[in-house]
């Protein structure tokens, strides 16, 4: 486990083991939009392990600051750019395994496949009419980056996902109940999210390797299922 603040990463691994989950769990302190930080960490992990089998690219921020300038140039370095130089940096390690995974936490937010599809309006905005430019089309570029990354690497035998978690309860709206909950209270459980990361890392999901996937399958067209998946940011 990684993440910005190494008390929160502590505490987030306590409550884990407290779950009574099977396995070891450790937790190091990651920046991904700090280079020295993402160096040390694969570092880290290279000295105690020697290779990585499975990399969660989960960073993300959901800026709708007032100021466009602002809210997009903090949700490309968070959203874009840090998992981008996290992959690079880790990617040597996940090549040494015999069965890599590397997964990118998009959105379908992000999709434009989605969002263009004239067959169900499923285009909803946020409350208040908050801007949701900066994160949706940083969502966009992040599954072009794990579209590149499968590309380029699946001989080698890197199996890449961009996966949509779901309308889930998360911070990344903000900390308050309300946030939370997905302002309206329509946010779901975040195991749904832990289920379709398990599925893949499983090999239940490996014939759509390379694809941008959600919990009913790729998210290669939009179709009325979808709909409850693409309903506010943190999907």
């Amino acid at each position: 486990m990684a993440g910005r603040s190494q008390q929160k990463v502590d505490s987030a691994m306590s409550e884990i083991e407290a779950s009574g989950v099977k396995g070891s769990l450790s937790a190091m302190q990651l920046d991904v939009t700090d280079e020295t930080s993402i160096q040390r960490a694969a570092k880290t992990v290279e000295e105690k392990h020697g290779r990585l089998d499975a990399l969660l690219n989960n960073a993300a921020v959901g800026s709708m600051d007032p100021d466009i300038r602002t809210r997009m140039r903090l949700s490309m370095d968070t959203n874009v750019m840090g998992p981008t130089m996290v992959a690079a940096a880790f990617r040597p390690l996940l090549l040494k395994s015999s069965n890599p995974y590397s997964i990118y936490v998009s959105s379908g937010m992000g999709s434009l496949a989605m969002l263009s599809d004239q067959s169900v309006d499923q285009y909803r905005p946020l409350p208040n009419n908050a801007p949701e430019d900066a994160y949706r089309a940083s969502k966009a570029a992040l599954n072009m980056v794990a579209i590149l990354e499968a590309k380029q690497y699946s001989r080698q035998g890197l199996k890449v996902f961009a996966m949509c978690p779901g309308f889930v309860v998360s911070n990344l709206r903000g900390t308050s109940e309300e946030a939370r909950n997905g302002w309206g209270g329509d946010a779901k459980d975040p195991e749904i999210s832990g289920k379709i990361v398990l599925s893949i890392l499983q090999g239940e999901r490996d014939a759509d390797v390379g694809k941008f996937v959600w919990k009913d399958g790729p998210s290669t067209r939009i179709n009325e299922r979808a709909q409850n998946e693409v309903s506010g940011i943190g999907t």
